[in-house]
C-alpha cells in the first residue's frame, strides 16, 4: 500500500514518528500528477514549487512540535474555489486570467491547519454538468477506463483522488456534483448540510443549493476535512448559528420505492444495492420502502430554481470588472453580448436563458413561484421520512460512468443523471456516496446515504462501516 493510499491518521502517525516526511508525500503525489494528468486532464494547474516549499516548512514544524492537525495532507481544489494569488477560472473562458484576491473560507481553514494545496482541478463550467465534458478546458476522463467520463461537475476532483494525485479534494455539490463523480470513480463524496460550511469564496452557480465538501479515499479523511472547514466565519449569512444535537438512533432506514424501482436503474447497481441493504440489516437496522410522490417533480423543481439563480449570479460576468473582455466593441451593449457569447460555453448559455425565461414577468408565477412551493413540499416530505427513519438510502447514480460523448447531444438525458442526488440539495440535507463495488465492465458503483440536517457524524459512522466492507 502506497503512502497516498492510507487514511490520513496512519500517515500522521508515521510523520510524527519520523518514519515519513511531508516532502516525500508531496513528491509521490507530484509524480502521479506528472505521470497521469496529461491523459486524465484532472488538474488545470499544478503548484509544484509551492507545494515542495510548503512541505519543507511543514516538516520543520513537525520536528518543532508546532504543526497543524492536517500537516502533510495533500489537497486539490476545484476550479470554483478561490485561492489567494492563484487563478480561479470556474472551468470557463470568461474568467481567463482572473486571479483571486482572497481565499475561500474552506480553503483557508485547510491551509491554517498545514494542509498543502497542490493544484487547481478541472470541472464543468460554473459547475453546470454531470460528466465534466462542459469544461472550457476539455473533458476529464475516468482513471479506471479512459473511454468513460469522470462524472461532474467535480470530475477533476474525483479523478485526482482516484488516481492518487492528492489525498483529498475539495469539491462543490449543487445537485450531486460531489457524489456523482465520487460514485463514477469509486471514491468517497460528502455533501454537507446547507448552512454548515461557509460558501465565502465559492464562485456561485445557484446560491441556495451550492455546498462545499470533501472527496476522499476514506470516510475518516472526509470527516476530518469536514470538521476543519465547517462552522461560522461571519462572511456567509446563510450559515446556521445553532447546530442541533445528535439524534437518537432509531435503527430504521428508508429507501424510496420509486427510486429503487426506477426503469433507468442499471440491474447490476440494483443487485449491489440489495447486498448493501442486507449488510445494514445484519447491523441491526430495519430497512423499509417508503413512498415519495414527488419523484417526478424533483428534477423540474431543481432545474427551474437553479437556472433562475444562475441567471442572476452570472450576470456579474459582463467584461467590465474582471475576466474576459471582447475586443473592439462598438458600444456597451455589444461589449456585454460579445463578451458573454465568447466567454460562456453552450451549456452555461442554455441555463442562463432558461433561468432568464422562468424569471421573466410573464412566467415568474407559473414557473419560479410554483417551483419554490414544490421545493417546500419536497423538503417537508423528506424531513417527515427522516423523522421516522435514521437514513434514506439509494444508489448514488442509476448507471455506472457513461462513455465519453454518450450524453452530450441530449441535455435531457444528461439532466436525468442527477435524479438520485438532487433530493439532498432541494431539501438542504447531507448526503454521502461510498463505493459499492464494480459492475461487470469494472466500472465503479456508488451507494448513497442521506440523513437529517446536521447529522453528518451519524451518517459518516455508518458510511465508514459499509465502506470497510467494500474494501
Amino acid at each position: 500500500m502506497s503512502n497516498s493510499n492510507q487514511p490520513y491518521a496512519k500517515i500522521r502517525e508515521k510523520l510524527l514518528a519520523g518514519e515519513l516526511s511531508v516532502s516525500s508525500i508531496v513528491a509521490g503525489h507530484l509524480n502521479q500528477i506528472h505521470t497521469h494528468n496529461k491523459a486524465l486532464n484532472a488538474f488545470l494547474e499544478v503548484y509544484d514549487e509551492e507545494a515542495i516549499e510548503k512541505a519543507a516548512l511543514i516538516d520543520a514544524k513537525i520536528k518543532a512540535g508546532t504543526a497543524g492537525k492536517l500537516a502533510g495532507l495533500v489537497v486539490g481544489i476545484k476550479d470554483l474555489l478561490c485561492y489567494e494569488g492563484h487563478h480561479s477560472y470556474a472551468g470557463s473562458k470568461i474568467l481567463d486570467s482572473f486571479k483571486s484576491t482572497f481565499s475561500a473560507t474552506a480553503v483557508q481553514r485547510l491551509i491554517d491547519e498545514d494542509a498543502i494545496i497542490i493544484g487547481r482541478q478541472n470541472c464543468d463550467e460554473f459547475g453546470m454538468g454531470s460528466t465534466n465534458e462542459n469544461s472550457a478546458f476539455g473533458p476529464v476522463v475516468n482513471f479506471v477506463n479512459q473511454a468513460h467520463v469522470a462524472g461532474g461537475s467535480s470530475g477533476g476532483s474525483a479523478v485526482a483522488v482516484q488516481a492518487g494525485m492528492c489525498q483529498v479534494s475539495l469539491g462543490t455539490d449543487t445537485g450531486g456534483s460531489i457524489r456523482m463523480p465520487a460514485a463514477f470513480c469509486g471514491v468517497i463524496g460528502l455533501k454537507p448540510t446547507y448552512g454548515l460550511v461557509s460558501r465565502w469564496g465559492l464562485i456561485a452557480y445557484a446560491s441556495s443549493f451550492d455546498t462545499i465538501g470533501p472527496i476522499a479515499n476514506y470516510v475518516s479523511d472526509a470527516r476530518l476535512v469536514l470538521d476543519t472547514i465547517k462552522g461560522q466565519d461571519g462572511q456567509d449569512s446563510t450559515l446556521s448559528s445553532t447546530i442541533p444535537a445528535a439524534k437518537s438512533d432509531k435503527k430504521r432506514i428508508a429507501y424510496i420505492k420509486e427510486v429503487v424501482e426506477h426503469p433507468s436503474l442499471q440491474p447490476e447497481i440494483k443487485e449491489a444495492f440489495v447486498l448493501q441493504v442486507d449488510k445494514l440489516k445484519k447491523l441491526g437496522y430495519v430497512v423499509e420502502g417508503v413512498d415519495f410522490s414527488y419523484i417526478d417533480q424533483l428534477l423540474p423543481t431543481y432545474y427551474v430554481l437553479t437556472t433562475a439563480e444562475s441567471s442572476s449570479n452570472l450576470s456579474r460576468f459582463d467584461g467590465v470588472k474582471f475576466g474576459h473582455r471582447t475586443s473592439s466593441p462598438l458600444d456597451l451593449m455589444q461589449l456585454y453580448k460579445r463578451t458573454r457569447q465568447e466567454g460562456f460555453g453552450a451549456e452555461v448559455q442554455r441555463r442562463i436563458m432558461l433561468g432568464t425565461f422562468v424569471l421573466s414577468a410573464d412566467y415568474y408565477d407559473a414557473y419560479y413561484t410554483k417551483a419554490q412551493k414544490v421545493r417546500r413540499l419536497i423538503q417537508d416530505r423528506t424531513l417527515a421520512i427522516l423523522a421516522e427513519y435514521d437514513f434514506i438510502i439509494s444508489p448514488t447514480t442509476s448507471s455506472t460512468a457513461y462513455r465519453l460523448g454518450e450524453k452530450t447531444l441530449d441535455p435531457i438525458q444528461m439532466y436525468l443523471g442527477d435524479l438520485f442526488t438532487v433530493q439532498a440539495n432541494v431539501a438542504g440535507i447531507p448526503g454521502l456516496s461510498i463505493p459499492m463495488g464494480t459492475d461487470s465492465a469494472g466500472l465503479p458503483m456508488g451507494f448513497q446515504l442521506m440523513t437529517s440536517p446536521f447529522q453528518e457524524a451519524k451518517m459518516l459512522d455508518v458510511g465508514e462501516i459499509l465502506s470497510h466492507d467494500v474494501e
